[in-house]
């Protein structure tokens, strides 16, 4: 199933929360809706799901306009943050409900028994088909939830914050299984979520949105480290922000040149760069251009990480990190005065 949504408006009173949206899903892709609080994202997959209709534009489900199209027409499966399940109902019960109440083609018992079962198998819930939603873990309840909107055979699959109401741990290794079961059952998939690491670890391409516009969609190598806008830079994970001048193809931060991996803006003098906290070296002496002063004003070890606090001779804070390796080969303290050394950066035209 191919989705394409085409020019999609939506208001709500004064409010904007879809503005002229663009996008495609392919066909059996799993497909990341990222941004902000109210960027739009929950908005724009109640409108594929026929929850919500657009002011304006039209969605197309292989090629067919499903614009007005009812949820049950649309035959998508949703999956809820908060689960949704059925208290009074076991697993089992709950996975076959959609099955029983099928106005046309309903299974028979044996078939709804057969498809429960093989659902539960795909699932890992086989153990746990006669117990309540009440025994069981929030991800386990979560994986009843998408069994239960596998089990009408959708033709897309939505899930609004599927792990948003888990606790890291079993965020992390629920968005790794998510990962493997949709590589299984290769079903059109579209998530939404909030969660930078999670869209850059599960999905074949990110859209990236902020206030009701898409910035940016592409594979989460691409718009984490070729973001199209400043947007979509400082908001996939922690950036420096520098102020500059851009003069003969360089950037000089602070008095300080930068020769830059990439073509500048053109005919710019003021720009801004952004860099990312594990893209900075540190080193005891200069060597050559690219090498900005700074004091050390914290030291935190996190796990693997060094994470360094800095301040400039113009006193802005700034973020490194370094391997636990090149930490201890720097034998660093806090007020050792340090430079700060990168050649990835990335230089937007100042607003």
């Amino acid at each position: 199933m191919k989705i394409e949504v085409q020019n999609v408006t939506k208001r709500f009173g004064g409010f904007t929360a879809l503005d002229n949206v663009n996008l495609e899903v392919q066909s059996g892709e799993l497909l990341a809706l990222l941004g902000p609080s109210g960027c739009g994202k929950t908005t724009l997959l109640r409108i594929l799901s026929g929850l919500e209709f657009a002011d304006s534009g039209q969605v197309l489900f292989d090629g067919e306009d499903a614009t007005s199209q009812s949820v049950r027409a649309r035959r998508v499966g949703f999956v809820f943050q908060h689960y949704a399940l059925f208290r009074h109902m076991t697993v089992f019960e709950n996975i076959a409900f959609g099955l029983r109440v099928r106005r046309t083609g309903r299974p028979s018992r044996v078939g709804i028994r057969s498809r429960v079962e093989e659902l539960l198998k795909l699932v890992r819930l086989e153990s746990l088909a006669q117990r309540y939603p009440a025994q069981l873990s929030g991800g386990q309840r979560q994986r009843v939830a998408l069994a239960r909107a596998l089990a009408v055979e959708p033709r897309v699959l939505l899930l609004d914050e599927p792990f948003g109401a888990l606790d890291a741990k079993v965020r992390q290794e629920l968005r790794r299984w998510l990962r493997r079961l949709h590589d299984e059952v290769q079903i059109t998939s579209v998530f939404v979520t909030h969660d930078q690491e999670e869209a850059l670890e599960v999905a074949d391409r990110v859209v990236v949105m902020n206030r009701g516009r898409v910035e940016q969609i592409g594979p989460p190598d691409q718009v984490y480290h070729h973001p199209a806008t400043p947007f979509v830079c400082d908001f996939l994970g922690n950036v420096n922000l520098f102020e500059c001048e851009i003069k003969n193809g360089r950037a000089f931060v602070g008095g300080v040149p930068f020769d830059l991996a990439e073509s500048p803006p053109e005919s710019t003098r003021t720009a801004l760069v952004y860099v990312r906290p594990h893209q900075l070296d540190v080193l005891h002496d200069p060597v050559g251009p690219n090498n900005l002063p700074a004091t050390i004003k914290l030291i935190n070890p996190a796990g693997p990480q060094v994470k360094l606090e800095l301040t400039t001779d113009w006193g802005q804070i700034i973020h490194a990190d370094l391997s636990q390796e090149r930490y201890r080969s720097l034998q660093l303290q806090p007020a050792t005065r340090v430079f700060l050394a990168t050649k990835e950066m990335k230089v937007f035209h100042a607003a």
